[in-house]
């Protein structure tokens, strides 16, 4: 009986193999599943489209009809203009009016984004601390970046009027007299600062105080641990983690504090930047190029060389944000080992805290 068995095993058919790639059945997709999967595919470049679509129309048209005609001399009225190559931007290099409205514009732009960002940084940190009426602050601070800028100048105008201004009476009573604020260069830029200050210093507080918001708390109540006081716990836990937003509000405040027009277009009636052009900024000088002496190649040739200041001053902050980014390794703030061992012990007692409420 054992023999037999083993020649029937002997003379079993081995078992089916697998059926090869040819073999399988090809799986037909329906309708429905091929429109899933170009909705995975098309749908987001879709979601983005009108942005780009928007910035074609409003933003590269401008950019490349702007390029075209600053190198012609350009007609506005019948819209033609005679080719003369890079002689607009030769002439603007040539003229010492330029030479003022750029030194004009660096100065304004040091003189308010420095304190700016300085102020922009205490507000947010008096706004992060426990406070009553919390909202009722964020939103204060928010007030003078929703005034309108020409009320902004109009007021301002008034306050820092060299004859009947009110910031002259005040120097006046305290024995200081007058500051001849429309006439000098330096203190024409300190009132216009002031302007661009009270704007933007809010702003910028608010997008600090959003990314002080965002660090873990465990970092301060460990460090609270340790001994650390409240300076201490800023210069090493709020500073570095606010590194990346603080470098994002460095660039922007460079870029808009080199596009300044409202302030010193609104700081006297003419709009001229000055007698002398005291307070002449890059963008008021291309504007008066532009409207004024209706000489729109020039003014193309101007705006092209400003995009090209803020494109080099832009790089120079990419490299020191690069070079900061890179120094704080991407993480958080640096903590000693006393910070950590506390903080792995809150952890650990939150989790048995979390485990007991499941139970």
């Amino acid at each position: 009986m054992l023999i037999a068995d083993k020649g029937a095993a002997r003379t079993a058919s081995p078992p089916p193999s697998p059926p090869s790639d040819r073999q399988r059945r090809v799986r037909v997709l329906s309708f429905s599943q091929k429109l899933s999967r170009w909705d995975l595919k098309v749908s987001p470049f879709l979601y983005i489209s009108p942005f780009f679509l928007l910035f074609a129309i409003v933003g590269l048209f401008p950019l490349i009809y702007t390029a075209v005609i600053s190198f012609m001399d350009w007609d506005q009225i019948r819209q033609e203009g005679e080719f003369i190559g890079f002689d607009q931007y030769a002439w603007i290099l040539s003229q010492p009016k330029f030479w003022i409205a750029l030194r004009n514009t660096f100065s304004i732009f040091l003189l308010s984004s420095v304190p700016q960002l300085i102020l922009a940084l205490f507000i947010a940190t008096m706004l992060d601390r426990h406070i009553r009426a919390k909202t009722f602050w964020r939103m204060s601070a928010l007030l003078p970046y929703v005034v309108a800028p020409v009320a902004v100048g109009l007021i301002f105008n008034a306050l820092y009027a060299d004859n009947s201004g009110q910031i002259n009476a005040w120097l006046t009573a305290i024995g200081i007299g007058p500051i001849p604020w429309h006439v000098e260069p330096f203190w024409s830029h300190v009132a216009i600062s002031t302007m661009v200050n009270y704007r933007w210093t809010g702003y910028n507080a608010l997008i600090l105080l959003a990314a002080m918001q965002a660090i873990p708390r465990d970092y301060y109540e460990a460090a609270r641990v340790d001994g650390a006081g409240v300076l201490r716990q800023f210069w090493s836990i709020t500073l570095p983690s606010l590194k990346p937003t603080f470098i994002f509000v460095i660039i922007t405040s460079t870029i808009g504090g080199l596009q300044v027009f409202e302030e010193p277009r609104m700081f006297d009636q003419y709009g001229q930047g000055g007698a002398a052009s005291q307070w002449l900024t890059i963008t008021l000088y291309l504007y008066n190029l532009g409207w004024s002496e209706w000489n729109f190649g020039r003014a193309a040739a101007m705006a092209w060389l400003l995009f090209l200041i803020i494109l080099a001053i832009g790089l120079i902050n990419l490299l020191v944000t690069q070079k900061l980014i890179g120094d704080a390794g991407g993480r958080g703030p640096t903590l000693t080992r006393a910070q950590r061992r506390q903080l792995a012990r809150d952890q650990r007692d939150r989790r048995a805290q979390n485990k007991e409420g499941a139970r």
